[in-house]
Parts: C-alpha cells; structure tokens; sequence
C-alpha cells in the first residue's frame, strides 16, 4: 500500500520558519517526482516545489523560491521542505504528492496537480501577522 505521510505543520510567527516532511512507503520512488502543493480556502491548488528522487533536479514556484528549500534524505524516503520567512500568504493546507514516474521535468508538467498519482493527507501551516 502506497503513503505518503505529511508532518511538521503548525502555528508560527511571521518571519519565522517551519520544516515539513513527507514519508514515502509501499513502493520504490527510484523514477518519481515528489512535489510539495499547498491550498487555502477557496483557492486553487496551487504548485510549491518539486525534486527528481533520482538525480535531485529541483523546481520552485516564484512565489517561494529564496524562502523554501525542497530537499531529500534517500535512507529514510523522506521529503523536507524547510520554510523559511514565512508570510501570512504561506497559510494553507501543504500536501506532498508523487507522480509514480512518468520521467518528465518541465515546468508545465511539474505545476499541474493532475499530473500527480500519489497524495499524502495534508498538513495545516497556519502564519499568523
């Protein structure tokens, strides 16, 4: 059985820091994506970053990119993704997905929810002003 399993979520200050993980188990990664999205109520699902298991490429959405670091740790099947001056804006609930391995890194591809086969339950980071 396939689950990624989100934690680290919580409540912090504006300007403060907050370092998710996922937990991947029930199959090898070896070819998949691992991608982090986030969505508040009433919006969209919306992109945050992504890491090739295989090899480390790496791709953040702007809104992120030189505040979050998507990182992982292959011993443990583990995805981190360490937050830092968080803004109000960051509030939402975060999910880390997989894409069971379809061997595409592009931007379009990687920014699309549906491309995404494997979702963990989410994990709520609240950032209070």
């Amino acid at each position: 059985q396939v689950q990624l399993v989100e934690s680290g979520g919580g409540l912090v200050q504006a300007g403060g820091s907050l370092r998710l993980s996922c937990a991947a188990s029930g199959r090898t990664f070896t070819n998949d994506v691992l991608g982090w999205f986030r969505q508040a109520p009433g919006k969209e699902r919306e992109f945050v970053a992504a890491i090739k298991w295989s090899g480390g490429s790496i791709y953040y959405s702007d809104s992120v990119k030189g505040r979050f670091t998507i990182s992982r740790d292959n011993a443990k099947n583990t995805v981190y993704l360490q937050m830092n001056s968080l803004k109000p804006e960051d509030t939402a609930v975060y999910y880390c997905a997989a894409d069971g391995g379809k061997f595409y890194f592009y931007s379009s591809y990687l920014k699309d929810p549906v491309q995404y086969i494997y979702w963990g339950q989410g994990t709520q980071v609240t950032v209070s002003s």
